[in-house]
């Protein structure tokens, strides 16, 4: 470890806002590109980071690491205790006036802080709990706050923190506590949990306060996660009864009257680092929104930075494709009414590289289609590949006055080349088409897309040459 303490603002700023670059829990660029003389404009894949409001706004966030030091040495993680990198910190006031200046200058509407852990969780906690009190409070900043909160760290830090923030996370780090064991064996699932389940009871006070206990007491129930031993829960259940118990230090909240996470918490995992299935992954994900109320779970493909004997060796780089197909899943499962069950069973525990999981779960159920658009419930719209949340809510008001024909689909934003397989427009398809299987998957998947070279057993993209024959049988014998 290398520690510095001589570096001056600027020289911060580039190691912590880089370190902070594995942290996805928002959306940065991804790419470094520099502007040129003819152009405006250039992108950085670390620093500022961008995110959605509730109403849909794309917000740019100041996005850093406190510090880079750490305690521990998860053997996956770039600021690992073990490697040899400059280590440097934030100071509070560092923190806040770096969010001010670059906030008066338009470059961000809001803070992005993580870090690293020094000397123990609650110093550090106290630290992140400074920087965002001088903010709120001597620099009066209003703007939307994002901080990852320590596992660890005391119930009553975690609480004045949340009283300070907008959204706060607690990284799960990995799906499984066989994995956490294997690859991070400082850290348990219940120092995670436990506060995962304050932050989500501290919400509910402020929604249920007074009126509805009994579902608060229902959520401190509501430990159990699939790959948990059964002493875990217990043991989480026995730390929140502490919690409760025990005394209260004085609360630094802002100014004015403020709520609890009023933007509520979300988690991050890594895939791809140890051996789970997506159907583990997805039964995990469905526990944590239905027993913790998350708003997010974000997926992290594995990235080897440490080069650790106990780590995996990808020859194909990040599998960013089964990230992706874990995303789409994620999102059938919090808008589109989808179970893990559907998605994905013990037989067949991961996803399909051809076809998105809404394909691949119509695919797999033709008895259902075609349906008719025009009568359809909305539950079963939402379930047509083509068909998203804002297009079914469409077709349900629209019908109400005339009957539907594909050229209204279409202006209601229907991906027709998707849905014409599965969906009748006053009893009639839109092209004579069968359904199939083999007919659909045939048309559905373009031999000049780029498709993942997974069919041969790679999982890198290829781009199909104008000659190659595309084995669709192949294809058609990895859907079953």
């Amino acid at each position: 470890m290398i520690i510095q303490n001589d570096l001056n603002l600027t020289d911060k700023l580039e190691i912590l806002s880089d370190a902070a670059k594995y942290d996805v829990a928002c959306t940065s660029s991804g790419v470094n590109r520099k502007g040129k003389a003819d152009g405006i404009g250039n992108t950085v894949s670390r620093g500022i980071c961008h995110c959605f409001s509730a109403d849909g706004r794309c917000i740019s966030l100041l996005k850093i690491l406190f510090t880079n030091e750490c305690i521990f040495d998860c053997k996956y993680c770039v600021n690992r205790s073990s490697r040899d990198v400059v280590r440097t910190s934030f100071t509070p006031e560092e923190v806040a006036k770096l969010t001010i200046e670059f906030y008066r200058r338009n470059y961000i509407e809001g803070l992005f802080l993580s870090s690293g852990i020094m000397k123990n969780p609650n110093y550090t906690m106290e630290q992140l709990i400074q920087a965002i009190s001088l903010l709120r409070n001597q620099y009066h900043f209003n703007g939307y706050i994002h901080v990852k909160a320590i596992p660890g760290a005391s119930p009553d830090l975690i609480k004045e923190l949340g009283h300070l923030a907008d959204r706060m996370s607690i990284n799960l780090e990995l799906p499984t506590s066989e994995g956490l064991k294997t690859l991070a064996p400082h850290k348990n699932r219940k120092t995670i949990l436990t506060p995962m389940k304050q932050i989500q009871l501290g919400i509910q006070e402020n929604k249920y306060r007074k009126n509805e206990p009994k579902q608060i007491e229902q959520a401190k129930s509501s430990i159990m996660l699939p790959g948990m031993s059964e002493q875990e829960p217990e043991a989480i259940s026995n730390s929140l009864s502490v919690m409760n118990s025990s005394s209260r230090m004085p609360v630094r909240r802002r100014e004015k009257k403020s709520l609890f996470v009023p933007a509520g918490q979300s988690t991050q995992m890594i895939i791809g680092a140890t051996k789970e299935t997506d159907y583990e992954i997805l039964n995990v994900v469905d526990s944590l929104y239905k027993k913790f109320e998350l708003k997010r779970v974000f997926y992290s493909a594995f990235v080897n930075t440490t080069q650790d004997s106990n780590l995996p060796v990808l020859q194909d780089g990040p599998p960013l494709l089964r990230e992706h197909r874990l995303y789409q899943a994620d999102w059938l499962l919090r808008f589109y009414g989808f179970q893990a069950s559907e998605l994905l069973t013990k037989d067949k525990p991961n996803f399909n590289m051809l076809l998105d999981p809404k394909c691949n779960w119509a695919m797999n159920h033709l008895e259902t289609f075609p349906l008719e658009v025009n009568k359809a419930p909305y539950s079963l719209l939402l379930r047509v590949p083509g068909i998203g949340v804002k297009s079914a809510q469409r077709i349900v008001h629209a019908r109400r006055y005339t009957n539907l024909d594909f050229s209204d689909l279409k202006k209601m934003g229907v991906v027709l080349k998707r849905a014409l397989y599965f969906i009748t427009c006053k009893g009639k398809t839109m092209y004579p088409v069968k359904i199939e299987e083999d007919y659909i998957l045939s048309h559905m998947l373009d031999v000049k897309e780029k498709l993942p070279a997974g069919i041969g057993g790679s999982g890198l993209y290829e781009q199909i040459s104008l000659f190659d024959d595309a084995k669709f049988t192949s294809a058609n014998q990895n859907l079953r």
